[in-house]
C-alpha cells in the first residue's frame, strides 16, 4: 500500500459524498459538506471511516438533507462517522476543548458551498494561532497521558501504530504544532516517517481485514515480505525506527514549546538571540546547546563530546543541527582517548534522565558511530525476554540513568557508569552476550584509554553482569559454596562493589518485577556476605533475608498443632510466613495451599531452621485470610483437599528443564527447575520428591516473566547428598510430575 493507493481511495470517497450532496439537493450556497481527520488529510486506509461534517450557515434549514445524504454512503458499504454543525457551532466547540480544535485543522472541502469551507478554515486556524500559548499545556498533557497508557512504539511488544508514542497521532500532533508559527519541526524528516508509518498501517489492515493499528506476533513475517524486506526482525526494526523517529522529533518539539511558552511575550519585536557561554566553543541559545561565534569543529575533536555533555548536564535540547554539523567536521577522536573526552563521556552517562535526549540527538544524526561505531550491534534490537520493556539499546541507556543514582556507593563512578554502557553490548549474535561481550568491552575501553586495571574490571562486569541476580535468586545464600561461586568470578571487594551498583541498576531498567524487594534483599545479601569474604576471609553468620520477620516468641507462637500462618503486606500482593514442624511433604502442601488457592506465586524461600521448617512467600495476592489459608492446608494434610486432582499438569508449552547442580554444594544435592509459570509448579514438584522420601531443605523459587525458575537443596533423610542414582530418580520423577500425559 503507498500514497497513490491511499489517493485512489480518497478519490473514490469523494465521488461518494460529491454524488450523495448533489444528488440529494445539497444547497450550493450556505451549507457544505466537509472532511476531517485523516479523511480530512486524503489518508484513507483499507478499512478507514470517511470522517465528515454537514455545515452550515446560522439560520439555513437544511431541513432531512443529512440523512439524505448519509443513506446513499452507508449503502455504498462505507463506514461513516458524521455529525451536523453549524458554523458558530463548529467554532464553540473547537474552543471548548483543544482536541476538536486540532482535529479541524485538517478540514478539507467535498461539496457546497466552498466559501463555507475556507471561511471555516480560515476561522479555525486563525484561532488556533491566536489561542496556542493558552491551549498548548492542555494539548501536551493529553499526549503524555496517552504516552503513559499506550507505550512507546519502538519498544511494546504489540506496537500500535497510531496511539503509540511515535505513532501517526503524534505526527499528526506535530503538524499542529508547526501550524501555531510558534516551533518548527524537520519537516522533510517527519512526512518521511509518517508516510512510511502510513504503509505499515495500511499494509496492516489488509492482512487482518479490518480496522486496527495493532502489529501482532503472527503479522511480522507477512509484513516483511510486502515490504520487502529480509526477515521478520528486518519488518521490525523498521517499524520501530520509524517510531523511534517520530518520537525524538516529538520530544524535541514539545521541549521547544516549553521553551517558548516560558520566555515571556515581546512586544518590541524579535531581538537577536543571546548566547550564554556553557564551554569552550559551546554556548547555550533559546533554550540549546549551540556553537559560540569561534568554534572551529576541525580542529576540537573533543568538541561534540562537549557539547552533548553540557546540554545533558543542563538538561536542555542539543540541537540537532549543531549536532549534525559536528558529525560532518569534527576529525575523529584520537586513540587511545585523551583524558578530557574521557571524563566527558563518563560525565554525559551520569547526567541521569537528561541524558535520553541527548543520546537521542546523537543516533539520529549520526554521532555515535564516530566514538561508539558498536552501538550498531545493539541498536533497535529487541530483548528475547518478554520481561524487558525496552529495545536493547533503550534498556542500556536506562541503565546508564538508574546507575548514575549510584555513582557515590562505589569508588570507580566511571567504571561503573562505562560497564553500564557496555554490558549489553553482546547482544545479537548466538553466544551468549556476557561472553560475547567481554572482549568487545575490553576493546572499547582500551580505545577509550582506561588503564589495564579499569579495562580488567569493566570486561569483567560485563562478563559477569548476572551473576549477582541469577545466583542470589536460585542458591541458598547460607550455603558456602554460594559465596565461593561469586568471590571466585569478582576476586575483590571493589569489583563486588561495582557488581552490585551494576546489577541494581540494569534490574531497575528491565522493569518493576525485576527489583522487587524480595529480589533487591537477596541480591543484597549475597553481596554483603562476598563483599565480607573477600574483606575478612570470614563468612558471615546464616541470617534470613532483611525482608523477613519471624514472630518474637517463635516456636511458642506456634499453635498446640505446631503450624503457624501469618500474612503481611508487601508491594504489589502480600508476603506469607508459615512455620511447621519439619517433615517431608511439608512444603508440598504449602505449596498446594497457594495452588488451591489460586494464589500467584512470584518469589520464595524456604529452610529447616532446628525442627521447624520455615517458608516464606511472595504472593500477587492482596488482603489474604490467613484462616481461609489454614483451613485450606488443614484441609490438605487431612486428606479432605486432594490437591493432586486439581493441579495436574497440562502438558502444554516447552518441556520442563531438570538439571542436577553437583557444583552448587558440598552438603547438599541441588536440583534446578525451569518451567513455564503456572499455578501447582512448586507442588508438584515437592510432592514428587516427597514420594521418594526425599527431604528438600531450602528452597528457591523466582517467577520473572513466564518462566519459574525453582531451585531445590535436597538430601537424604538424616544422610546428606544424594548419590549419583538418587539424583537422577529424583530429576526423572520431577520432570514426569511436570510434563502431564501425553
Amino acid at each position: 500500500m503507498t500514497a497513490p493507493e491511499r489517493a485512489t481511495r480518497t478519490a473514490e470517497a469523494d465521488a461518494l459524498c460529491v454524488a450523495a450532496y448533489d444528488d440529494n439537493g445539497g444547497p450550493e450556497t450556505g451549507a457544505a459538506l466537509v472532511a476531517v481527520g485523516g479523511y480530512g488529510r486524503g489518508e484513507l486506509a483499507p478499512h478507514s471511516d470517511l470522517d465528515v461534517v454537514l455545515v452550515s450557515d446560522e439560520g439555513v434549514d437544511l431541513g432531512d438533507l443529512a440523512e439524505k445524504v448519509w443513506y446513499p454512503l452507508w449503502d455504498s458499504g462505507s463506514k461513516l462517522d458524521h455529525s451536523v454543525r453549524t458554523l458558530p457551532e463548529m467554532i464553540a466547540a473547537a474552543d471548548a476543548d483543544v482536541r476538536v480544535a486540532s482535529g479541524l485543522l485538517d478540514l478539507r472541502h467535498l461539496a457546497g458551498d466552498p466559501n463555507l469551507t475556507l471561511r471555516l478554515r480560515t476561522t479555525m486556524l486563525a484561532a488556533w494561532r491566536r489561542g496556542a500559548r493558552d491551549r498548548l499545556p492542555a494539548l501536551h498533557d493529553m499526549v503524555r497521558s496517552r504516552h503513559r497508557l499506550i507505550g512507546e512504539l519502538a519498544h511494546l511488544s504489540v506496537p500500535d501504530l497510531k496511539e503509540a508514542e511515535g505513532g501517526l497521532r503524534d505526527a499528526t500532533v506535530l503538524r499542529g504544532l508547526v501550524a501555531t508559527w510558534l516551533v518548527d519541526v524537520p519537516h522533510v524528516d517527519l512526512e518521511r516517517s509518517r508516510l512510511a508509518l502510513l504503509d505499515v498501517r495500511d499494509l496492516v489492515q489488509a492482512m487482518a481485514g479490518r480496522a486496527t493499528d495493532r502489529v501482532t506476533p503472527e503479522m511480522w513475517a507477512e509484513l516483511a515480505t510486502a515490504l520487502g524486506l529480509d526477515d521478520e526482525l528486518s519488518a521490525q526494526v523498521h517499524v520501530r525506527e520509524l517510531g523511534r523517529r517520530i518520537t525524538h522529533l516529538s520530544r524535541l518539539a514539545w521541549r521547544r514549546v516549553d521553551a517558548v511558552l516560558a520566555r515571556p511575550v515581546s512586544v518590541k519585536g524579535a531581538r537577536r538571540p543571546s548566547l550564554e557561554p556553557l564551554a569552550p566553543s559551546v554556548a547555550l541559545s533559546s533554550g540549546e546547546v549551540v556553537l559560540d561565534r569561534k568554534a572551529r569543529p576541525a580542529d576540537d575533536p573533543l568538541l561534540l563530546l562537549r557539547a552533548a555533555t553540557a546540554a545533558a548536564e543542563r538538561d536542555v535540547v542539543l540541537a540537532p543541527a549543531t549536532a549534525a554539523r559536528l558529525v560532518r567536521e569534527c576529525p575523529p577522536l584520537p586513540e587511545p582517548w585523551p583524558a578530557e573526552a574521557r571524563q566527558l563521556l563518563v560525565r554525559l552517562l551520569a547526567s541521569g534522565r537528561s541524558l535520553l535526549g541527548v543520546w537521542e540527538t546523537l543516533e539520529e544524526t549520526g554521532a555515535l558511530s564516530g566514538f561508539l561505531p558498536e552501538w550498531e550491534r545493539v541498536r533497535m534490537l529487541p530483548h528475547a525476554s518478554v520481561i524487558h520493556r525496552f529495545t536493547v539499546d533503550r534498556h542500556v541507556i536506562e541503565t546508564c540513568i538508574e546507575a548514575s543514582a549510584l555513582i557515590r556507593s562505589v569508588r570507580r563512578p566511571d567504571v561503573l557508569m562505562v560497564a553500564a554502557l557496555l554490558h549489553d553490548i553482546g547482544k545479537g549474535g548466538l553466544t551468549e552476550h556476557s561472553v560475547a561481550g567481554e572482549p568487545i568491552a575490553r576493546s572499547i575501553a582500551t580505545r577509550m584509554g582506561f588503564e589495564p586495571e579499569c579495562v580488567d574490571l569493566i570486561a569483567l562486569l560485563v562478563r559477569w553482569h548476572l551473576l549477582l541476580a541469577q545466583t542470589a535468586t536460585t542458591r541458598d545464600p547460607d550455603d558456602p559454596a554460594t559465596v565461593d561461586l561469586v568471590t571466585s568470578r569478582l576476586g575483590s571487594v571493589e569489583a563486588v562493589a561495582l557488581l552490585g551498583a551494576l546489577t541494581e541498576a540494569d534490574a531497575k531498567a528491565t522493569s518493576t518485577k525485576a527489583w522487587s524487594s524480595w529480589r533487591s534483599g537477596l541480591v543484597r545479601d549475597l553481596a554483603r556476605r562476598a563483599h565480607a569474604a573477600l574483606d575478612t576471609g570470614t563468612a558471615l553468620p546464616p541470617v534470613l533475608s532483611d525482608d523477613v520477620a519471624l514472630p518474637a516468641d517463635f516456636p511458642a507462637a506456634l499453635k498446640a498443632d505446631g503450624v503457624y500462618v501469618s500474612v503481611e503486606p508487601a508491594p504489589d500482593g502480600s508476603r506469607v510466613t508459615t512455620i511447621a514442624v519439619d517433615r517431608i511433604g511439608l512444603l508440598a502442601d504449602f505449596a498446594a495451599m497457594f495452588a488451591l488457592q489460586r494464589t500467584g506465586v512470584r518469589a520464595a524461600r524456604a529452610w529447616s531452621q532446628g525442627d521447624y521448617g520455615v517458608s516464606v512467600w511472595e504472593v500477587s495476592e492482596e488482603h489474604l485470610d490467613p484462616a481461609i489459608l489454614r483451613q485450606k492446608y488443614d484441609g490438605i494434610v487431612a486428606g479432605r483437599l486432594d490437591p493432586s486432582h486439581r493441579l495436574r499438569p497440562t502438558g502444554d508449552g516447552l518441556a520442563p528443564t531438570v538439571v542436577v547442580r553437583p557444583e552448587a554444594s558440598d552438603h547438599s544435592t541441588v536440583l534446578e527447575v525451569r518451567t513455564g509459570d503456572r499455578p501447582g509448579v512448586v507442588y508438584l514438584v515437592c510432592a514428587a520428591l516427597a514420594r521418594l522420601d526425599v527431604e528438600v531443605r531450602s528452597a528457591h523459587v523466582d517467577t520473572l516473566g513466564p518462566q519459574a525458575v525453582d531451585v531445590f537443596y535436597l538430601q537424604e533423610p538424616s544422610a546428606g547428598v544424594l548419590s549419583e542414582t538418587r539424583s537422577a530418580q529424583a530429576a526423572h520423577a520431577v520432570r514426569e510430575a511436570l510434563t502431564g500425559p501425553g
